[in-house]
C-alpha cells in the first residue's frame, strides 16, 4: 500500500533534511527566500521543535558546527 504525505508532512520532511546537511542560519535565510514564513508560526514552531527550549536548540546549533568542523 502506498502511503501518500500530505503537504505539511512533506515540508516539515524537507525541513528537516535541509536541517541535517546546512547550518541552521542557512536554513533561515533559504526559508525566507522561498517565502515558507507565512502562515501560524507558532504552530509550526511546535510542529518542527516541540518541547525544546532556546538553549537545548543553540546547544544543538554548536554540536552541529563542531561536527561539520570535525568533518573537514
Amino acid at each position: 500500500m502506498i502511503q501518500v504525505k500530505n503537504g505539511q508532512q512533506v515540508l516539515q520532511e524537507g525541513l528537516q533534511v535541509l536541517l541535517s546537511h546546512m547550518e541552521p542560519s542557512q536554513v533561515a535565510r533559504f526559508w525566507a527566500a522561498c517565502h515558507l514564513g507565512s502562515g501560524d508560526h507558532l504552530k509550526r514552531k511546535d510542529e518542527l521543535f516541540g518541547q525544546a527550549s532556546v538553549a537545548s536548540l543553540y546547544s544543538e546549533i554548536l554540536e552541529f558546527q563542531q561536527s561539520k568542523r570535525e568533518a573537514q
